[in-house]
């Protein structure tokens, strides 16, 4: 230990070029990540304009607003290009859906529910945009400025969402340790007895309390996912029907039942009268 403090005594400068070395490293990992942040973004604007355009597509092949470029196609009112834009707009709205008020996606991809994962952020924050943005309905009056804004809106709502989805389908449970995932295991089976409409009720309560013991302090449900959830636990179970079994061929069918019919009652005859004996010579 002594030669090697000598050693490192002699070569004490070394530690400049060292730190040196480190701090380029880090700063050029920071260069990367930052890049590859600029070219995710990029990616994510260029899909929202290719979205955009085939959300005009649909809208008749000409953008409402001030930046028309073909100006020979057919004009396209704007209620007709807000019912569309509505149906893609929900359309979006209810996939998500599926994934916060499903408890088995939750489970099975839960960074689509992690608001701190960039990708869900940025989502969130498109979805937040074309809520703004959408009129209260077809037959509102709206600017064209408007509609087109909400086109736009539409279009990286659905682009945000779509890039989110395939990253939490990549990451799935990658996230959590090795414990946490197994602990994520064993909801994702409970969950199945809980929902199983075979099982007993006193089966299903143990199950759904066992899977939100196994999921506290790892996926936060909401308040939806869960009465979602209790709606399926509570489910009553079909009543087995009561079937009776048809008589066979062979079998002699049931004779009715006679009733006896009623005895009359006896009609009191009249008693007959005793005539008078007569004996030959009472006469005279």
């Amino acid at each position: 230990m002594q030669e090697f403090l000598q050693w490192a005594g002699s070569f004490w400068w070394l530690i400049f070029p060292i730190m040196g070395m480190a701090g380029g490293a880090a700063k050029a990992w920071e260069r990367g990540a930052k890049r590859r942040h600029e070219r995710r973004l990029e990616t994510m604007k260029l899909k929202a304009e290719i979205k955009t355009a085939q959300l005009e597509a649909r809208g008749g092949g000409r953008r409402i607003g001030p930046s028309v470029v073909d100006t020979t196609a057919a004009p396209v009112a704007p209620n007709a290009l807000l019912e569309r834009l509505f149906a893609e707009h929900d359309e979006i709205t209810a996939r998500w859906l599926d994934y916060e008020l499903d408890v088995a996606k939750l489970i099975a991809f839960p960074a689509m529910s992690d608001g701190r994962q960039p990708l869900v952020a940025a989502f969130l924050r498109a979805k937040k945009t074309a809520d703004a943005l959408r009129p209260a309905s077809a037959e509102s009056e709206v600017s064209e400025q408007r509609v087109t804004e909400y086109l736009d809106a539409v279009g990286a709502y659905a682009v945000a969402f779509e890039i989110a989805e395939k990253d939490a389908r990549r990451l799935r449970t990658t996230t959590f340790s090795e414990p946490e995932r197994k602990r994520l295991d064993r909801a994702q089976q409970l969950l199945k007895v809980a929902v199983d409409e075979s099982a007993t009720q006193a089966e299903r309560n143990v199950a759904y309390k066992r899977v939100r013991d196994e999921l506290d302090g790892l996926i936060l449900l909401s308040d939806e996912a869960v009465q979602v959830l209790e709606k399926q636990v509570a489910r009553e179970l079909p009543a087995e029907p009561t079937t009776t079994a048809p008589a066979s061929e062979s079998d002699p069918a049931p004779e009715p039942q006679r009733i006896p019919a009623a005895e009359p009652n006896p009609i009191a005859q009249p008693k007959p009268t005793a005539q008078p004996r007569t004996f030959p010579g009472a006469e005279a």
